[in-house]
């Protein structure tokens, strides 16, 4: 059992062990793709390896004491260090340095890079990439001041309109940061990140953007000079959470109000599953952050608009054990363990597929995804060992230098 067992019972701790089997076996399957040998990023679809999708994925590759799993990550790391610009950008794809433009590539080179060099005990691997993507996250500061900002649709989500100073790619900065042994550029991003959003078409010159939201305890989607969004980003908060970002206090008032506003969806029918959407309220199209595009791409509860995603929700889970939440944390990863089951494209006993439409449960995209297998065994284990490796150092701020 993992804690007390009053959250999972014995036949839902076998469907757990099932899972856990489960996406090993996805994560072997997708270890050698046809691109370049590389990690693919999914079963069937996404046979290339996006560099976003496997720097996540180490979190859970690196539970699992796989060796094999651990080559592949390393040989993703060494191509895209040979892939990456000559002023430190790291591409979407590992094996296509052309393949530019994305806000979370770097960081999260830089966040796989930090986790890889201490399971292996390889503190100077690749250190050269490592000192040059340093350096051109610098150059994102617009005001020089550690904050980094994005254009629109350059992160994860590639529907989803996030402008200027954005609180998922601070989160990866503030993590890998802290990884990094730069404690002083850390606190100093976790004070700017904790001041209130600027509101209002009136900005103080010396007044820095902040992502607190007014009246809420969670952080804003994202904040630039006249710009905001008070749309709950759940993956942005989860890692706010799990990098000591946000105070446990503050920790525990995000997770208890997501919980609430989750129960109040179900109620309205926005949601048919016990997990939180990536993005609410859902953006609708009398709204002024609608986009034309969403009426194709990104509807209402779907998508980057409100669609679950697993491995997202495996940040949850882990957000909810850094929260000390643990009897919610287990009862998220039983319903987690149901969410990643069913198939979509091709049958197979566990899905693990890319995200399942709030409104109605059923899964869609891409079948045996990376990172909803590796998230999953992340989330997994930290339930089981009830603390969130590698997020619980950057929390006390008591670890060595990853250079």
């Amino acid at each position: 059992m993992f804690t007390d067992g009053k959250a999972i019972s014995p036949i839902e701790q076998t469907r757990i062990d099932q899972a856990k089997a489960a996406a090993l076996a996805v994560l072997l399957h997708n270890a050698h793709g046809p691109c370049q040998g590389l990690p693919r990023t999914a079963g069937w679809g996404y046979p290339e390896p996006y560099t976003r999708d496997l720097m996540i994925s180490a979190l859970g590759v690196l539970t699992t004491g796989s060796q094999e799993l651990t080559d592949s990550l390393r040989r993703t790391l060494v191509a895209l260090a040979l892939n990456q610009t000559t002023r430190g950008h790291i591409p979407s794809l590992a094996h296509d340095g052309a393949d530019r433009g994305a806000s979370d590539t770097t960081p999260l080179f830089l966040f796989g890079l930090a986790l890889f060099r201490r399971s292996a005990n390889q503190p100077g691997f690749l250190d050269e990439a490592a000192r040059k993507a340093l350096t051109w996250m610098q150059y994102r500061s617009p005001d020089d001041m550690v904050m980094v900002a994005q254009l629109p649709t350059s992160d994860w989500r590639d529907e989803q309109w996030v402008m200027g100073y954005g609180l998922y790619v601070n989160t990866l900065v503030y993590a890998y940061l802290r990884l990094y042994g730069e404690h002083e550029s850390a606190s100093l991003l976790g004070e700017l990140m904790n001041r209130l959003e600027i509101l209002g078409e009136a900005k103080n010159p010396h007044q820095h953007e902040g992502l607190v939201v007014p009246a809420k305890p969670y952080y804003a989607l994202y904040s630039y000079k006249i710009f905001n969004s008070d749309r709950f980003d759940l993956l942005g908060n989860s890692l706010a959470i799990l990098t000591g970002i946000a105070s446990i206090d503050r920790a525990r008032s995000i997770v208890a109000w997501v919980e609430t506003e989750c129960d109040a969806m179900q109620e309205r029918g926005e949601l048919a599953v016990d997990l939180p959407p990536c993005l609410f309220p859902y953006i609708l199209a009398q709204h002024a952050d609608w986009r034309p595009r969403y009426e194709h791409y990104n509807m209402p509860g779907e998508y980057h608009n409100g669609g679950v995603w697993p491995f997202v929700c495996g940040f949850y889970v882990a957000a909810c054990v850094a929260a000390g939440r643990l009897d919610l944390a287990e009862r998220k990863l039983v319903a987690l363990t149901a969410l990643v089951k069913p198939w979509h494209e091709n049958e197979a006993e566990w899905g693990f597929n890319e995200w399942v439409a709030a409104r109605t449960g059923q899964p869609s995209g891409r079948d045996w995804q990376t990172w909803s297998a590796a998230m999953y065994l992340y989330a997994a284990d930290c339930v089981q060992r009830k603390v969130t490796p590698y997020f619980t150092e950057i929390r006390t701020a008591g670890i060595s230098p990853a250079v």
